[in-house]
């Protein structure tokens, strides 16, 4: 079964974190299955460290580096260049859900990936509402409640199950399109 992807955006500080961190609390203890993939804006990130191993390994010219411990397993694919939508879900397989949190304009355009939509204000609602679609909630510091938007606004901090009730609409309407295909 093809993994359902939802989005969450918004601006910096926003919640988007936090939102996320909710939903699968919420999501992870009815058995979901749950990547998240988190877009790093900053240019020079690197979650290697010079002069570590596996950053030597790199220096020499490895593209992948696998580090295992008895609690994780690390893959660091050193890159130069911009990811497709495609790229990115295909190292996030055999999930139910998918969470892409942030990746703004990579999603504003892909009507078939339903966003949570984190807001700080009345202005930021009021454009998301506008760039994009379908916007299956509302979440965040400022309560869309009053601007009559047609996704429900939820507080994630307040009612996750609510918000996780949504998603889990969203997979199975998921689900339905991929036996009918």
């Amino acid at each position: 079964m093809k993994a359902t992807v939802i989005a969450v955006v918004g601006s910096k500080r926003s919640g988007k974190t936090t939102t996320v961190e909710a939903l699968v609390r919420e999501l992870a203890k009815k058995g979901h299955r749950i990547a998240a993939v988190k877009h790093i804006s900053e240019h020079d990130f690197t979650i290697d460290t010079k002069g570590k191993d596996t950053w030597r390994y790199a220096q020499a010219g490895v593209q992948t580096v696998i580090g295992i411990s008895a609690t994780e397993v690390a893959t660091i694919e050193k890159a130069n260049k911009t990811f497709s939508l495609e790229d990115i879900l295909a190292r996030s397989q055999d999930h139910d859900i998918v969470f892409l949190e942030g990746f703004k304009k990579l999603v504003s355009k892909e009507k078939n990936i339903p966003k949570i939509v984190v807001v700080k204000s009345k202005n930021e609602a009021q454009e998301a509402a506008a760039v994009y679609e379908p916007i299956i909630a509302f979440a965040g510091p400022y309560a869309t409640e009053n601007l009559h938007l047609k996704a429900p606004y939820v507080d994630a901090l307040k009612n996750p199950a609510r918000l996780a009730e949504i998603v889990e609409s969203s997979v199975s309407k998921n689900r339905q399109k991929s036996r009918q295909a």
